[in-house]
């Protein structure tokens, strides 16, 4: 039981720029496993988003997920 505790002190001592820098790695590592599938679904939920290929494999994304603002308020300005 103690050992869950530690752990999760040890996330909330953690740097936020070190937590997203190993996020950054993992979905890396994540997307390379998608090369040459094709994605069949893809699902934004309360805390991860799910993948799924065309062959039924999954692929979860959690943690610092963001975007670009810029690239939405460019799609949004009037033409």
């Amino acid at each position: 039981m103690n050992d869950g505790i530690d752990r999760l002190i040890d996330l909330i001592d953690a740097e936020p720029e070190g937590l997203r820098t190993a996020e950054f790695l993992q979905a890396q590592n994540v997307l390379a496993g998608l090369a040459g599938k094709r994605v069949a679904e893809a699902v934004v939920e309360e805390t991860r988003v799910v993948i799924t290929a065309d062959d039924g494999s999954r692929y979860y994304f959690y943690g610092f997920l963001g975007s670009d603002g810029s690239a939405r308020a460019a799609n949004s300005a009037p033409r």
